[in-house]
């Protein structure tokens, strides 16, 4: 989750360059300023969370959450009043 300044046109770049850098990395919109993606382990977590730290804009803030695959699979949505669509759980890895 993140909060940039966009006052500026040089800031509302930066933030629109910040977006981009987050979708190259694999990252899917969950709302305006709020990305996810999943990480197969802690060391993936941890690079990505410095790579995050490397591109934020000056004057930007991140709140980056962790969450375990069961708790993923607890998300409850509504839409327009109604129950909407159980995200789809990541495709999980194994390797021989």
């Amino acid at each position: 989750m993140f909060d940039l300044p966009v006052v500026t046109k040089k800031q509302r770049q930066e933030a629109n360059k910040f977006r981009l850098f987050l979708l190259d990395m694999g990252f899917s919109r969950c709302q305006l300023s709020v990305y996810m993606r999943f990480c197969t382990s802690h060391a993936q977590y941890q690079v990505y969370n410095k790579k995050i730290a490397g591109g934020l804009p000056e004057g930007g803030q991140v709140t980056i959450v962790q969450i375990t695959d069961k708790q993923y699979e607890k998300i409850v949505t509504y839409q327009s009043g109604k129950l909407g669509v159980k995200p789809k759980n990541p495709d999980q890895f194994t390797l021989f």
